[in-house]
């Protein structure tokens, strides 16, 4: 019956899990509030304030918002600036500016967008068409941020937008763009920058509606030995070691 009951629940997506009886290890686990049933950290209090900054102009969930923090902490002792490639609103964006400027580090953030929505699209691997997400601004971004000595904006196409940063080395990016040559091109501006030990998230990977996300990453790794982490959250990882 047990086996039926796990096989019913799993075709819909859900799981079952056995609880812990409430003896005195379950009763003082720290954080116990944060079990939702398993470990839920992107909750707590601090992750949540800074998810209350970015949620009134992003997309992007409280449990990835709580990866692109940790990681990014994580790389503030490398070396190298902070580059997010796909913009929209401007909500991970004030989110990693506060982080940066909680921590004092005098690292730049680069901003990468088109603020005028989708450039054209590949309509053989992407679902996403040009001027999708043209609902935003560079001025608007800016403002919002509020970080005009951390935050620099580079308005236009990927790579286009890149140019004149090829001497800088980047400690951490967040690849957020939807769709596959954009995904491309930032590798292949990124990848021989990237710092060791840095990290690159890619916000879009493990989603239906971005086909060609999963397909440039894959594509792009494919004979580098190395092997994108895919999370529950839908994002992938990739560090380089070496």
């Amino acid at each position: 019956m047990k086996q039926l009951l796990k096989r019913a629940f799993g075709s819909m997506g859900l799981e079952i899990r056995r609880i812990t009886r409430p003896d005195a290890a379950y009763t003082n686990l720290p954080d116990r509030n944060l079990y939702r049933p398993l470990f839920s950290p992107w909750y707590s209090s601090q992750s949540q304030a800074l998810y209350a900054i970015a949620a009134p102009r992003t997309l992007v969930s409280e449990d990835r918002c709580y990866v692109l923090a940790t990681l990014l902490r994580q790389a503030l002792h490398l070396p190298g600036d902070i580059f997010e490639c796909g913009v929209y609103r401007g909500g991970t964006a004030a989110m990693i500016a506060r982080i940066l400027r909680d921590a004092r580090s005098d690292k730049k953030l680069y901003l990468f967008d088109t603020f005028e929505g989708m450039p054209e699209t590949d309509p053989a691997r992407d679902l996403h068409r040009a001027g999708d997400f043209s609902d935003t601004t560079a001025t608007a971004v800016a403002k919002f941020v509020n970080a005009p000595d951390i935050a620099v904006l580079r308005k236009g196409f990927i790579p286009d937008t890149f140019a004149g940063l090829e001497d800088r080395q980047v400690a951490f990016a967040h690849i957020d763009v939807d769709i596959y040559r954009s995904i491309l091109d930032s590798l292949a501006f990124i990848w021989p920058r990237l710092s060791p030990s840095g990290f690159v998230v890619f916000d879009d990977y493990g989603f239906p509606s971005c086909p060609g996300a999963r397909a440039a990453v894959d594509e792009f790794f494919a004979d580098k030995n190395v092997e994108p982490l895919c999370l529950q959250t839908g994002q992938a990882v990739v560090s380089k070691l070496v």
